[in-house]
């Protein structure tokens, strides 16, 4: 089983920066390829970012590519999202997931682990 807690959301005005961190516990954490998802209010669940094992490959969403860095830190078991230029439409909750197999397993869905999301709130 894997652990895996949110933390960072919150209330912003549009155009500034947010950084989202998802700490995991309960299994090797090298062993999971990463990412991060978000559900805005009324629509469903999407990917956002993902990122393999060793941190070498990463994926985006075209909607926040360039926009978005997912970071991962195996010493610290931590993963992390930063964002910049926030806008209204990135108004979600965040999920932090984690899948055993490759960085296309996350981006494929589904991942093995989810987190409880943390709100992420733009204002324009």
């Amino acid at each position: 089983q894997v652990r895996l807690v949110e933390s960072g959301g919150g209330l912003v005005q549009a155009g500034v920066s947010l950084r989202l961190s998802c700490a995991a516990s309960g299994r090797t954490f090298s062993d999971y390829a990463m990412g991060w998802f978000r559900q805005a209010p009324g629509k469903e669940r999407e990917f956002v970012a993902a990122i393999s094992r060793s941190g070498g490959i990463t994926y985006y969403a075209d909607s926040v590519k360039g926009r978005v860095t997912i970071s991962r830190d195996n010493a610290k078991n931590t993963v992390s999202l930063q964002m910049s230029s926030l806008k209204s439409e990135d108004t979600a909750v965040y999920y932090c997931a984690a899948a055993m197999g490759g960085v296309r397993t996350v981006v494929a869905g589904p991942p093995d682990y989810w987190g409880q999301g943390t709100q992420v709130a733009v204002s324009s």
